[in-house]
Protein backbone atom coordinates (compact mmCIF):
# COMPACT_ATOMS: atom_id res chain seq x y z
CA UNK A 1 0.00 0.00 0.00
CA UNK A 2 1.31 3.50 -0.99
CA UNK A 3 1.81 6.03 1.72
CA UNK A 4 -0.57 9.24 1.92
CA UNK A 5 2.47 11.73 0.62
CA UNK A 6 2.93 9.60 -2.58
CA UNK A 7 -0.68 8.92 -3.15
CA UNK A 8 -2.03 12.65 -2.55
CA UNK A 9 0.80 14.18 -3.33
CA UNK A 10 0.69 12.85 -7.32
CA UNK A 11 -0.08 16.12 -9.21
CA UNK A 12 -3.71 15.50 -10.06
CA UNK A 13 -4.46 13.66 -6.74
CA UNK A 14 -7.53 15.14 -4.60
CA UNK A 15 -5.50 15.73 -1.63
CA UNK A 16 -7.59 17.35 1.36
CA UNK A 17 -10.91 18.59 1.50
CA UNK A 18 -11.88 21.94 3.75
CA UNK A 19 -15.61 23.20 4.98
CA UNK A 20 -16.21 27.00 5.46
CA UNK A 21 -18.48 27.43 7.76
CA UNK A 22 -20.29 30.04 9.92
CA UNK A 23 -19.78 28.40 13.03
CA UNK A 24 -16.39 25.29 12.74
CA UNK A 25 -16.74 24.56 16.16
CA UNK A 26 -20.09 23.27 15.83
CA UNK A 27 -19.21 21.59 12.54
CA UNK A 28 -16.34 20.14 14.05
CA UNK A 29 -19.11 18.42 16.94
CA UNK A 30 -21.66 17.41 14.25
CA UNK A 31 -18.85 15.88 12.07
CA UNK A 32 -16.99 14.26 14.80
CA UNK A 33 -19.86 12.75 16.27
CA UNK A 34 -21.49 11.69 12.81
CA UNK A 35 -17.97 10.00 11.25
CA UNK A 36 -16.04 9.66 14.39
CA UNK A 37 -13.39 12.12 13.03
CA UNK A 38 -10.61 13.34 15.48
CA UNK A 39 -10.40 17.01 15.89
CA UNK A 40 -7.31 19.35 16.62
CA UNK A 41 -7.43 22.86 16.46
CA UNK A 42 -4.43 25.09 15.72
CA UNK A 43 -4.34 28.84 15.91
CA UNK A 44 -4.09 30.30 12.03
CA UNK A 45 -3.59 34.52 11.24
CA UNK A 46 -6.57 33.94 9.33
CA UNK A 47 -8.44 32.40 13.14
CA UNK A 48 -8.64 28.95 14.10
CA UNK A 49 -8.10 26.06 11.06
CA UNK A 50 -9.85 22.83 12.79
CA UNK A 51 -7.81 19.57 11.27
CA UNK A 52 -10.09 16.30 11.45
CA UNK A 53 -8.20 13.13 11.05
CA UNK A 54 -8.86 9.53 10.95
CA UNK A 55 -7.21 7.29 13.26
CA UNK A 56 -3.56 9.43 12.17
CA UNK A 57 -4.19 10.50 9.14
CA UNK A 58 -5.53 13.92 9.03
CA UNK A 59 -7.75 14.43 6.05
CA UNK A 60 -9.27 18.13 6.16
CA UNK A 61 -9.69 21.43 7.88
CA UNK A 62 -12.78 23.35 9.08
CA UNK A 63 -12.39 27.27 9.15
CA UNK A 64 -14.73 30.18 9.60
CA UNK A 65 -15.59 32.52 6.42
CA UNK A 66 -12.64 35.58 6.42
CA UNK A 67 -13.89 38.44 7.83
CA UNK A 68 -15.83 40.39 5.12
CA UNK A 69 -16.93 37.25 3.58
CA UNK A 70 -19.95 36.37 2.47
CA UNK A 71 -20.78 33.02 1.40
CA UNK A 72 -22.73 30.14 2.01
CA UNK A 73 -21.24 27.34 4.34
CA UNK A 74 -19.61 24.55 1.55
CA UNK A 75 -17.48 22.01 1.46
CA UNK A 76 -14.58 22.56 -1.30
CA UNK A 77 -11.78 20.03 -2.33
CA UNK A 78 -8.19 20.85 -3.01
CA UNK A 79 -6.17 19.25 -5.84
CA UNK A 80 -2.09 18.51 -5.59
CA UNK A 81 -0.65 20.32 -8.45
CA UNK A 82 3.25 20.59 -9.01
CA UNK A 83 3.98 24.04 -9.36
CA UNK A 84 0.61 26.30 -8.63
CA UNK A 85 1.80 29.43 -10.41
CA UNK A 86 1.89 27.43 -13.59
CA UNK A 87 -1.54 25.64 -12.96
CA UNK A 88 -3.37 29.26 -12.96
CA UNK A 89 -1.21 29.90 -15.57
CA UNK A 90 -2.59 27.03 -17.46
CA UNK A 91 -6.03 27.69 -16.02
CA UNK A 92 -6.44 30.97 -17.52
CA UNK A 93 -4.83 29.44 -21.11
CA UNK A 94 -7.95 27.25 -21.01
CA UNK A 95 -10.55 29.65 -20.34
CA UNK A 96 -10.73 29.86 -16.36
CA UNK A 97 -9.87 31.97 -13.55
CA UNK A 98 -8.18 31.99 -10.58
CA UNK A 99 -10.37 34.05 -8.05
CA UNK A 100 -7.65 33.35 -5.58
CA UNK A 101 -4.69 34.44 -6.48
CA UNK A 102 -1.72 32.19 -5.41
CA UNK A 103 -0.61 32.60 -1.71
CA UNK A 104 1.89 31.19 0.99
CA UNK A 105 0.34 28.60 3.75
CA UNK A 106 3.06 28.83 6.55
CA UNK A 107 4.25 25.33 6.95
CA UNK A 108 1.87 23.87 4.55
CA UNK A 109 2.90 25.23 1.07
CA UNK A 110 1.39 27.34 -1.83
CA UNK A 111 -2.69 27.27 -2.78
CA UNK A 112 -4.97 29.30 -5.37
CA UNK A 113 -7.88 29.11 -6.00
CA UNK A 114 -9.10 29.02 -9.37
CA UNK A 115 -12.29 28.52 -11.56
CA UNK A 116 -13.63 26.30 -14.85
CA UNK A 117 -14.84 27.85 -17.49
CA UNK A 118 -18.32 27.30 -15.88
CA UNK A 119 -17.62 29.00 -13.24
CA UNK A 120 -17.08 26.15 -10.10
CA UNK A 121 -14.32 27.00 -7.95
CA UNK A 122 -11.45 24.59 -6.61
CA UNK A 123 -8.04 24.60 -4.75
CA UNK A 124 -5.06 23.75 -5.54
CA UNK A 125 -1.75 22.90 -3.63
CA UNK A 126 1.77 22.37 -3.83
CA UNK A 127 2.55 21.15 -0.74
CA UNK A 128 6.12 21.76 0.80
CA UNK A 129 8.31 19.17 1.27
CA UNK A 130 6.78 16.69 -1.46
Amino acid sequence: MKDYAEVYGAHGAVSWTELMTSDPAAASGFYSQMFGWTVKTEAMPMGDYHVFSVGETSIGGIMAHPPGVQAPNCWTPYVTVKDVDAACAQAKALGGKVVVEPMDVPNVGRMAVITDPQGAALNIITYSGM
